[in-house]
């Protein structure tokens, strides 16, 4: 296609409030984000319906501030697109109505884009994909590993069974007495401690590529609380840095074996937690000593972004992946069955 293709995308699927403007799936023209950190962190995480509101607040100001950053006027795009799922629903709800009301109002086609696509397209961003490839998404709502033959091609061959990665950490996070969001500050504690608890590793059963973090958040609960009742005193660096050398531990050899198997060349690390140094590190390490190809996005395209959601629209734009003003929010949509 010889058309340069400029998008505006929305992106509401939880406490973000996003819009941006891309052109050709690479070239980032604006990128709004209005943050909810400080309102839901009095509640320890973040609560739908004050989600929800925060969103419709913002959307129309942060539509308004995408446009003038990329000194562009509704007439100039070729398409809005918006996150359909998975996500807050009433969160979700919110983005798409302003993106049906934006489509209808400036006659232009509608993409729905699924959130993990957006994060894994995040790193196209700043550099062409190379398929085949393997791709870690890791938040506080998914860990997945996905390979990928081809462009919005989803093979989910591991997930979590219980808590994401991201959850853990904010639930760890608040039995030590850290602030919401709990990541941020694990990471940063666990550079100070030693891995004194040596909490579990969850493998699994032999050859599965699926996660558990249930277990690992209860033996750091138990251990804490059997130190309290002894008197003893806690080391809350030494803490963090234990489960963070057990969450990299999982992570990085469950990634790394699949990446052998399946034989690509190249990996993606995405979604907020992607953010985290130990667990950035480790890759690099890894990668660096059996020659893969590594991609791990800004930390600003880490967390929740409409950049990503615009790079990821691209794609189906290509395809003609449209829909129709009947377009609702979902909580779960199956990234497999995406494409189909």
């Amino acid at each position: 296609m010889n058309k340069d293709i400029t998008i505006l995308s929305i992106e509401t699927s939880c406490d973000e409030t996003a819009c941006s403007v891309v052109k050709n799936g690479h070239e980032l023209l604006s990128n709004i984000v209005v943050s909810q950190i400080d309102s839901h962190k009095r509640f320890g995480g973040v609560v739908p319906e004050v989600a929800s509101r925060h969103h419709v607040e913002s959307i129309t100001t942060v539509i308004e501030e995408a446009l003038q950053q990329a000194e562009l006027t509704p007439g100039d795009l070729d398409a809005v697109a918006v996150t359909e799922g998975p996500g807050l629903i009433g969160a979700l709800l919110v983005g798409i109505n302003a993106a049906k009301a934006f489509s209808f109002a400036h006659d232009l086609p509608l993409i729905p884009v699924h959130h993990i696509a957006g994060h894994i397209y995040a790193n196209q961003l700043e550099e062409e994909l190379t398929f085949p490839l393997m791709a870690l998404i890791v938040s506080g709502g998914h860990t997945e590993l996905i390979y990928m033959k081809d462009h919005l091609s989803f093979e989910v061959i591991g997930e979590t069974r219980d808590d994401a990665v991201g959850e853990a950490y904010d639930k760890v996070a608040r039995v030590i007495g850290l602030p919401y969001p709990g990541g941020p500050h694990i990471d940063r504690l666990s550079k100070e401690g030693q891995d004194t608890f040596n909490f579990p590793r969850a493998y699994l059963e032999a050859g599965s590529y699926d996660f558990s973090f249930s277990g690992l958040k209860s033996a750091v609960i138990n251990s804490l609380h059997n130190h309290k009742q002894k008197g003893l005193e806690v080391n809350e660096k030494d803490v963090a840095a234990s489960f963070q050398h057990s969450v990299v531990d999982v992570l990085t050899n469950k990634t790394m074996q699949a990446v052998e198997e399946y034989k690509v060349k190249e990996l993606i690390i995405a979604g907020g937690v992607a953010a985290n140094s130990g667990l950035r590190a480790r890759f690099e390490q890894l990668t660096r000593m059996q020659d893969i190809s590594l991609h791990i996005p800004k930390l600003k395209f880490c967390t929740d972004n409409a950049a990503m959601i615009g790079a990821a629209a691209y794609q189906l734009y290509l395809k003609e992946h449209f829909t129709g003003l009947d377009l609702n929010g979902r909580n779960f949509i199956d990234i497999e069955q995406y494409m189909k």
